[in-house]
């Protein structure tokens, strides 16, 4: 009974966001049409296209981490001692869901799940390898990388770029014009304001906590759906109608 239980549990959480979505695809094309422009504006006028153009595998919100060995026996044994959301986060990620779905049914921040996964990571808790960009994300929301390190690890800079940069910063600092390291990147041509902006607004937008409602989206009602709606509706009145009568008749026979 209860590893029944707990398979329907596991199926409905790995199926909140996809109800979500489906909900949204029954609308009508051109419903969904403009929904798309309004959406997309609005991602534009935050990040740039580096960010916007990311391929699915290269999202860390969509990544599915693997318990390792490792972590499948500390999830076991517990011996450890990690802080109960430690193994509420190992939980999920035995059941396989992404790192999205757990924020959304633990009613975690992204930033959250993401200290909890560096940490599981530091412990080879989890199962090895794990993309570059999905470290570095994670990484930089965790609060353990910061601006340059994160934009070294995806490539945008190399090494000598980044030491270059230090050196700049410190040269700058010297002559009394103190410059937050990203700044300097951009004025050595490395990176561009929309990089930088783009990193922080992700960074802003992980520490937002999210509570997933289905029932917020509307269903789609067509036209026939529509007639029936209102001849059920007339049905309804008319039985509010008649027991009211029922009432009145019942009354009646009491007193007589």
């Amino acid at each position: 009974m209860y590893k029944k239980e707990y398979l329907m549990e596991s199926i409905l959480k790995k199926n909140l966001l996809n109800n979500f979505i489906e909900k949204l695809k029954e609308f009508p094309l051109w419903i969904k049409q403009v929904i798309f422009l309004h959406l997309y504006e609005d991602i534009q006028s935050l990040l740039s296209e580096d960010f916007i153009n990311r391929k699915e595998e290269d999202l860390l919100h969509l990544y599915v981490p693997i318990l390792s060995y490792v972590g499948k026996s500390e999830l076991e044994e517990r011996q450890k001692g990690f802080e109960p959301n430690m193994y509420l986060f190992m939980e999920d990620l035995d059941e396989g869901l992404s790192i999205m779905e757990i924020a959304l049914n633990r009613f975690w921040t992204l930033e959250e799940v993401c200290k909890l996964f560096m940490t599981a990571m530091d412990a080879d808790m989890i199962k090895a390898p794990v993309p570059v960009k999905i470290v570095a994300m994670a990484g930089f929301m965790s609060g353990r990388f910061r601006t340059g390190e994160y934009f070294k690890r995806v490539g945008k800079i190399n090494v000598d770029q980044l030491e270059m940069t230090i050196r700049k910063q410190k040269e700058l600092t010297a002559a009394g014009q103190k410059s937050k390291i990203a700044q300097v990147m951009i004025d050595l041509g490395y990176i561009t304001e929309k990089d930088t902006a783009s990193l922080i607004t992700i960074k802003e937008e992980a520490r937002k906590r999210f509570i997933l409602d289905t029932s917020i989206i509307p269903e789609g009602v067509t036209a026939n759906e529509s007639k029936y709606v209102a001849e059920i509706e007339e049905l309804k009145k008319q039985n509010m109608l008649l027991k009211a009568k029922l009432a009145k008749l019942l009354s009646m026979f009491k007193k007589n």
